[in-house]
């Protein structure tokens, strides 16, 4: 494997939802690169119906950090109500061991949000499921991690605070656009890895739903220091 093939290899692979991250700015030479990739990626008819909006105003990004607390209080009185509850009843069961590691990360971001060094904002028109705006906000993380900047994409605003981060942002209420994604970014305090997952064989099928998918990947097929 060529060195070259070997970075790409190592950027899908530990690009990670990476939520602790130090205060230091990312430069603008660093978010001229992200999103430069950004605006490269696949786009439904070459319309390219996104606008971006990064935001490193201590004062905007301030003005941001309750609504996105609220909506976090939300998340966990919602739509991981069973799963909250579950762990509280038995904190010691393996998928409460995970997902408290999840909620735990997730609540690290919200609680420091104000030090947030960089957000980054997707917003489309015209894109009901997206296919047309997340290929190029996962550019977006994917540049970031080239450049050691991680990254944690959440949704949480666009869902439960939509009109009040675009009044804070100053997005026009009447030309259509929805909040896609926000994206934290900054550099990260922990280190790099290959994010535990479910077996790519456990979840694909071929030809037919259900049907084996010829292949078994009981590990990941990349690690750090392969070099095939």
């Amino acid at each position: 494997m060529s060195e070259a093939a070997a970075g790409v290899w190592e950027t899908l692979y530990t690009t990670r939802a990476m939520r602790r991250m130090r205060p230091d700015p990312v430069p603008l030479e660093v978010q001229a690169r992200i999103m430069d990739a950004a605006v490269r990626a696949p786009s439904g008819g070459d319309t390219q119906a996104w606008r971006f909006l990064l935001v490193d105003d201590r004062e905007v990004v301030g003005r941001l950090a309750d609504p996105y607390r609220e909506a976090v209080a939300l998340l966990w009185r919602g739509h991981y109500a069973a799963q909250v509850a579950a762990a509280e009843a038995d904190p010691e069961a393996p998928s409460s061991v995970r997902f408290c590691k999840l909620r735990a990360s997730v609540q690290h971001l919200a609680d420091h949000f104000e030090q947030v060094p960089l957000l980054f904002f997707a917003f489309s028109r015209g894109d009901r499921d997206g296919s047309s705006t997340y290929p190029a906000v996962w550019s977006a993380m994917l540049a970031a991690r080239a450049q050691g900047v991680g990254s944690g994409m959440t949704n949480v605003l666009d869902v439960f605070r939509p009109d009040s981060t675009k009044a804070v942002l100053g997005v026009p209420p009447d030309r259509g656009w929805t909040l896609a994604a926000t994206v934290a970014m900054g550099y990260p305090m922990g280190r790099w890895g290959v994010a535990p997952r479910r077996p790519a064989h456990e979840v694909t099928y071929r030809n037919r739903w259900g049907e084996p998918a010829g292949f078994e990947t009981p590990e990941p097929l990349w690690s750090p220091g392969r070099t095939s």
